[in-house]
């Protein structure tokens, strides 16, 4: 039955406990959970007094299309819905907008790997050794920023790490010259244990500090700011890989993706990549 009671009051801190006690069983994210309950404090924040109805969700849906780019609006539109079900209210839920897949990504957020090697530098310029091999880390393996903590020092002497993330369990090799950049690391910082990247106090980095600190290379590496974020060295991994195995189910296994879609996404190249392709192909022929 749907809990009614709540939403006729102004404070629904109960309902939003218990929703986000019913998240943590099944085994959801931190960083989701914080979107799904930020979300749905936004969609509140937007009903205000008026009733929980389909129309409601709808005007809500009509709004996000003017406000955010359509694939955060669904982002936003799945939080909800998944709410709505938890509550017994399947009949307001509404349905995500239709996005066309691009074929190929942005040119302008494609980061290449001479722009990767200049980041890297630009840490090792402004003294940073943790932020050097952290970004090396990621690009050299195709791990989420959130998965850095299982990088250990006990990983780094198997050559291989554990990750689970999202309710899946993984093994993400080590490259062996990463290793040992990682092993000197280790010896001169005294980390015999734990995560390697981590606060003086023994505490994962967190992922604001990271970005943060990659964004202040961008002048140095001379690179556009609009390209650099950790997530970017991932989907680097992604296209480099693919160009040499040409392998996409392999790719999602090693991304840690349950659909090949998105490992789609990941490997898009921009079009100027295709435009010279098409060139080289030959096929216009001269006129006589």
């Amino acid at each position: 039955m749907m809990k009614q009671r709540y939403f006729l009051k102004k404070d629904n801190t109960k309902i939003f406990t218990e929703y986000e006690t019913y998240l943590r069983c099944e085994d959801r994210s931190e960083n989701t959970i914080r979107k799904y309950m930020r979300d749905l404090r936004a969609f509140y924040t937007f009903l205000g007094r008026a009733s929980l109805t389909k129309e409601a969700v709808l005007a809500w849906k009509r709004q996000l299309s003017e406000s955010h780019a359509l694939s955060s609006a669904n982002s936003m539109l799945a939080a909800v819905n998944s709410f709505l079900d938890w509550i017994g209210a399947p009949q307001c839920k509404v349905k995500p907008f239709r996005i066309q897949r691009e074929i190929f990504c942005k040119t302008e957020k494609e980061l290449t790997q001479e722009e990767y090697r200049r980041l890297v530098a630009a840490a090792e310029d402004h003294k940073n050794r943790r932020l050097a091999l952290l970004l090396q880390t990621i690009c050299a393996t195709g791990i989420r920023v959130s998965e850095l903590c299982f990088i250990t020092a006990e990983a780094l002497e198997l050559g291989r790490a554990t990750v689970n993330c999202k309710g899946k369990q993984r093994v993400v090799f080590l490259p062996t010259e990463l290793r040992r950049l990682l092993r000197r690391y280790c010896r001169d910082r005294r980390i015999d244990s734990g995560p390697i990247f981590c606060t003086k106090t023994g505490q994962p980095l967190d992922r604001s500090n990271i970005w943060k600190d990659m964004k202040a290379l961008c002048a140095t590496a001379q690179v556009d700011p609009r390209k650099v974020f950790p997530h970017n060295l991932r989907h680097l991994f992604a296209r480099t890989y693919y160009r040499l195995e040409k392998d996409l189910s392999r790719l999602a296994d090693l991304l840690g993706h349950t659909n090949i879609t998105t490992t789609r996404i990941y490997t898009a190249e921009s079009g100027e990549t295709h435009f010279q392709q098409m060139d080289r192909m030959g096929l216009v022929l001269s006129q006589t």
